[in-house]
């Protein structure tokens, strides 16, 4: 049987990718951890990292290897944090990663409400509008902003994400306002990231529009700031750019569309039996902050929700949580 010291420096090591960083974690020499990785890959009769000279990637049977021995940490961590009582205290480092410009808007100016409340939770906020691989990376949970996909995650919705089509005044005056859909084709469209197909609820229902533009960019602080510079015409939620619209720095174009209804803003963590009190608390914090009339909506004037094409009575369970998670 594999000790559970050899689970932690195979974690490690997984992680960093990197022999020397994992012992410096853990007080060990590169040597005793190349020796111990070595004699668990003999044990197993299955070699679990590709090495070369200047880095160690998991194999296909490391990667399965490896999210199954995370699992197994997980709850060795419970078991001690049960004996010691921390499931009734929550404390402890609480890694998170969120989408950079929301978090500043929507998370920092609130998070001393939540640390008042729990002085001996730590948080770790790494910052980052690309998605992570929070097992690999070592996250105990991700806020998302999209739609997500199925996949071995956990995700919990916290509110909707509603995306609205917008210009400056100096834009439009100088090109034109936008009838149709169609008319988008002869419009500057400024995307976020692979943004090259806009999903838009309507009156026809789903429809997907490509659009094409002389501005891409991984950063929705530059979208927007290059949207209120007059740059082109963009598809953005209210979270961002909702007190332009109310100032009058951006116009809503074609009101009778709207981003998908299935994208929202969605907190993303580990499948686990036993979840860390640490992210139990964070999660009711979330979810008391957002909701799903979501504060920065409240005062904005955008009119009613546009009426869309009836879709078959189905019947569903409710849940608070569900498997999904698109790219991690």
């Amino acid at each position: 049987m594999t000790a559970i010291s050899d689970f932690d420096i195979f974690a490690r090591v997984a992680r960093t990718g990197n022999m020397s960083a994992a012992g410096r974690e853990m007080g060990l020499s590169p040597a005793v951890v190349s020796k111990r990785i070595s004699l668990l890959e003999e044990r197993l009769g299955a070699r679990l990292f590709q090495r070369t000279t200047r880095q160690l990637t998991l194999t296909e049977t490391g990667e399965g290897y490896f999210r199954r021995v995370v699992d197994i940490l997980s709850l060795i961590a419970e078991a001690d944090d049960f004996v010691s009582r921390r499931n009734t205290n929550p404390r402890g480092q609480l890694k998170v990663t969120a989408p950079t410009t929301f978090s500043r808007y929507h998370l920092a100016p609130y998070l001393s409400k939540f640390l008042e409340s729990y002085p001996e939770i730590h948080l770790d906020l790494h910052l980052t509008d690309n998605y992570v691989d929070i097992i690999r990376d070592g996250f105990d949970l991700a806020i998302r902003i999209g739609e997500l996909q199925d996949s071995s995650l956990v995700a919990r919705k916290l509110s909707p994400d509603t995306r609205l089509i917008v210009a400056a005044p100096d834009y439009l005056e100088k090109n034109g306002t936008p009838k149709s859909l169609k008319e988008l084709e002869d419009h500057n469209c400024l995307s976020a990231g692979a943004q090259d197909i806009w999903a838009l609820d309507g009156p026809g229902g789903l429809q997907e529009v490509r659009i094409k533009g002389n501005i891409r960019s991984n950063s929705a602080d530059l979208i927007r700031e290059a949207l209120i510079g007059g740059l082109g015409i963009g598809l953005r939620g209210t979270w961002e750019i909702g007190p332009e619209i109310q100032s009058g720095k951006l116009k809503i174009v074609l009101p009778q569309y709207r981003g998908s209804s299935k994208m929202a803003v969605f907190a993303v963590y580990p499948s686990r039996d036993f979840m860390p009190a640490k992210v139990d608390v964070f999660l009711e914090f979330l979810g008391q902050h957002f909701g799903a009339d979501p504060y920065w909506d409240k005062n904005l004037d955008i009119g009613a929700k546009p009426a869309t094409a009836p879709k078959p009575a189905t019947r569903t369970a409710k849940a608070p949580a569900k498997r999904v998670g698109g790219a991690v």
